[in-house]
């Protein structure tokens, strides 16, 4: 699993955006700036939908007051969902980052496997980092939500 003090690794993360569909790198997202960023299981599922997202909606103003660059979220979905799920829930202040097939979630450590559920999936984490490097990382016990919410993040920084 990653941990503080390591870089972020290398990825490739796929946006819609209303220009259409753009591609752009993990160093692109991250070098020069204090991101905060969290991952969740899946879009449109309940804890996500209810409470994990909008809880970044509606302090995102209050995290660029404490300095921070950009909000990003991470989930196991396709580019089309991230982008559905960032409109139905108002999330414009938050970057949508579609890992399609879990491989940054693998690489980072923090992939889990949902079977025939749901397939490789991100486990509930959040992090916040430094020009690519992790200051600080906050993972979720499995089936909780305790520690990666925006208010504890808040808090962190």
């Amino acid at each position: 699993m990653i941990a503080v003090g390591q870089p972020l690794p290398a990825g490739e993360f796929t946006f819609i955006t209303p220009e259409g569909k753009q591609q752009r790198d993990s160093h692109t997202l991250f070098a020069g700036k204090r991101v905060v960023l969290f991952a969740v299981p899946g879009a449109f599922t309940p804890t996500c939908s209810n409470a994990h997202l909008p809880g970044y909606v509606v302090l995102a103003d209050q995290f660029m007051a404490k300095g921070v660059d950009a909000i990003c979220c991470l989930s196991v979905n396709d580019a089309f969902v991230m982008r559905a799920w960032q409109t139905a829930q108002n999330a414009e202040a938050i970057t949508m980052l579609a890992d399609g097939d879990g491989s940054w979630a693998r690489v980072l450590g923090l992939a889990k496997d949902t079977g025939a559920f749901g397939g490789i999936r991100a486990q509930r984490f959040a992090l916040i980092a430094n020009d690519g490097v992790v200051e600080q990382l906050f993972v979720e016990a499995p089936g909780k939500f305790e520690v990666s919410d925006a208010a504890s993040l808040l808090a962190a920084l």
